[in-house]
């Protein structure tokens, strides 16, 4: 419309400044002539008229040009426009179709996004969303032919539509083939921080804390995770790993991998304790007993007290003398006074495990106590006696299962502790 007025306008200007020269022309009584001649033929006429036949020439010649112009450039019009109206349309599906994602319909999503992709200016986007959508609703196989769709149609997103692979793969826990697609993706971007944390994700998720451990340098080297979350990630992993070795009950492969272990990470009583246990279970306690020793001389802690009591050691006498070199600085610990009794019992020194035992139980009431002292009784020959600790063992043990019942009125009991099997002597 706008070329349309222009077009007018210069017509209306032109004319008017032709009709203005015109009168010039006229007024100094001299209109002027042309003569053109070719061969015989010759043509005169007036200045104007020869001015305003080659101007309507130009015009008409100058419409035929363009007119020819137009018409070869036509199939590409046509071409522009069909491809505009297809990208109107597609950017208004694309539109629609995220509409119809946010809002749970994964069908008409899918629908809407696939059937206009190849008109879009962004397809990549179409793909990834109607992978998201066909995900959704359970289409494993369709959402994959999207996601393949994405990378040829922009290989150069490779890593963002590997990322999105993954991240789905993990979410329908898929982990082992999310591995996959982790581990070529760790290949394009190495120590990527979104590539890290979904392979920890699923090592987790797995259970696979020997893939977690080996990730963890990586985790912390490109600050991937807090160090306090690091931290706790080691432990957790370290942790499961011995749980992991003690099931097998293999001391070397047991020492092998304390070894391995942080030193940050050992100086923790938790992983100490496993790792003690694990030891004892698998019949190494005495390897143990003096590092056992050593970490409770460093730090106080009733578990890793309760293990030492659990060695069979070759030498009783022995143990018992270094336990005893505890009881100055804890006289009041009922705990100490249990293992020492039960040290002195197993060193067969009767006497020494019944004063023990008689100091621990006055402290403080224990279902082991009352039945090492009735063992240690009946081995003074004071059968009575030993009859009546019996008994106060099984009403303390009893009371406990009915304390327990009314602060558990669901009936669930409390898991009692797991200690290794020499923790309570035959």
């Amino acid at each position: 419309m706008k070329k349309l007025i222009y077009l007018l306008l210069a017509v209306a200007l032109t004319a008017g400044g032709g009709y203005y020269i015109h009168r010039q022309i006229l007024a100094y009584g001299d209109p002027g002539y042309v003569i053109v001649g070719y061969g015989g033929w010759a043509i005169e006429s007036s200045l104007f008229v020869v001015a305003t036949a080659l101007f309507v020439a130009f015009v008409v010649l100058y419409a035929f040009m363009r007119l020819v112009i137009e018409t070869l450039r036509l199939p590409k019009t046509l071409r522009r426009r069909t491809g505009e109206k297809r990208s109107r349309r597609s950017q208004k599906a694309l539109i629609t179709g995220l509409i119809e994602t946010a809002e749970g319909n994964w069908e008409k999503a899918e629908r809407n996004l696939i059937r206009h992709a190849a008109d879009s200016g962004v397809p990549l986007i179409n793909y990834l969303t109607a992978a998201r959508a066909a995900h959704s609703r359970g289409a494993i196989e369709q959402r994959d032919e999207y996601l393949k769709l994405a990378h040829e149609n922009t290989p150069e997103a490779e890593l963002a539509v590997g990322l999105i692979r993954a991240e789905l793969q993990l979410s329908n826990q898929q982990f082992e083939e999310a591995l996959e697609s982790l581990t070529q993706l760790d290949k394009i971007a190495p120590s990527h921080a979104a590539v890290l944390r979904m392979q920890h994700q699923a090592y987790a998720q797995m259970e696979d804390w020997e893939g977690v451990r080996r990730l963890i340098p990586s985790l912390h080297a490109n600050k991937v995770m807090m160090e306090a979350e690091i931290k706790l990630l080691e432990t957790e992993a370290y942790s499961a790993l011995l749980k992991q070795a003690a099931e097998r009950k293999n001391p070397a492969e047991l020492e092998e991998l304390w070894k391995s272990i942080p030193q940050h990470i050992r100086a923790s009583q938790g992983i100490q304790a496993l790792y003690f246990a694990a030891m004892i279970e698998a019949g190494a306690g005495e390897t143990i007993e003096g590092h056992l020793a050593a970490a409770l001389t460093k730090e106080w802690n009733e578990t890793l007290l309760v293990l030492y009591g659990a060695i069979r050691f070759s030498k009783p006498a022995q143990q018992l003398i270094r336990a005893e070199a505890w009881y100055p600085k804890h006289r009041n610990d009922a705990v100490l006074l249990r293992i020492l009794g039960k040290l002195a019992r197993r060193a067969n020194d009767w006497e020494k495990a019944r004063d023990y035992l008689e100091k621990s139980l006055s402290i403080e009431e224990s279902v082991e106590g009352y039945r090492l002292m009735g063992d240690v009784l009946l081995n003074l020959n004071d059968a009575e006696g030993a009859a009546q600790y019996y008994r106060k063992g099984l009403f303390y043990a009893s009371d406990e299962v009915v304390t327990q019942i009314e602060h558990n009125p669901s009936g669930e009991l409390a898991e009692p502790t797991e200690l290794p099997a020499d923790a309570v002597p035959a």
